[in-house]
């Protein structure tokens, strides 16, 4: 694998890579190496990473439970078209 020197990192960006860093127990160099897999797919508009299996399992539980609220006036309602 190749080496990649970045010089002249801005102080804030430098934090917010120690931050994430920090965060999730990564070195610097593998938390760089991450932020710029996921930045470059971002940009490039391929981002479709599969969710580990937790997470799928959350969100369809959090999907199932919005499609148990009540249809009424008032709470269901929000982030709706009423026109639709």
């Amino acid at each position: 694998m190749s080496e990649l020197v970045l010089r002249d990192i801005d102080p804030e960006l430098l934090a917010g890579i120690e931050r994430v860093a920090g965060i999730h127990g990564w070195s610097q160099s593998r938390t760089v190496r991450v932020l710029l897999e996921r930045g470059l797919h971002a940009l490039l508009g391929d981002d479709a990473r599969e969710l580990a299996p937790a997470e799928s399992d959350v969100l369809r539980a959090a999907i199932s439970a919005m499609e148990d609220v009540p249809d009424d006036a008032g709470f269901a309602m929000i982030g709706r078209n009423p026109e639709t």
